[in-house]
């Protein structure tokens, strides 16, 4: 399991430099552009999927995180991209640290509403990738819909990009 853990956090890294080089494209006035829909803008997304993103990297370490960084203190694209780097790093350091009986056992956290709650911490590890693909696919379509083009972050495409360069060595 824990194997499978360094996969997919491999790939939630490769996809988010994927999106963060689509968000490269775009002026800072159409990142900013209120659209509407679930998160208002593409800086509205991108800040909340990394502020989450450190959250519960945070958490994992032992931290009681239950707000996350304001929009407006992030503002500018490369901002929020040290913080998900950062957010990236943690993560991926605190992965070595897993043990199978870690991995099984609850991991209790207090949500942005206060909320005490409890998961088998395998479950809440490989939530933190959903999350982030799931605000990746909105930002893939406010992307098109400031005229940019997204980068596919499909795991597929990953596995065929890691297999591609395997073939290469």
């Amino acid at each position: 399991m824990k194997d499978d853990l360094f996969s997919l956090y491999a790939f939630n890294r490769w996809a988010n430099e994927r999106v963060i080089q689509a968000l490269r494209t775009v002026p800072q006035a159409d990142y900013t552009r209120e659209m509407g829909g679930g998160w208002p803008s593409l800086r509205a997304t991108f800040v909340h999927l990394a502020t989450a993103t450190d959250a519960w990297a945070e958490r994992f370490r032992g931290r009681e995180v239950t707000a996350l960084t304001p929009e407006t203190d992030l503002p500018e694209l490369d901002d929020a991209v040290a913080v998900i780097f950062d957010a990236e790093d943690k993560l991926d350091a605190f992965l070595d640290t897993l043990t199978p009986e870690r991995l099984a056992a609850p991991f209790t956290w207090t949500n942005l509403r206060m909320e005490r709650k409890s998961s088998a911490f395998w479950i809440v590890l490989r939530h933190v990738v959903n999350h982030q693909t799931y605000h990746r696919g909105q930002i893939s379509s406010m992307l098109r819909r400031v005229g940019a083009t997204p980068l596919s972050t499909d795991m597929v495409r990953w596995g065929i990009d890691v297999h591609e360069a395997a073939a290469k060595r």
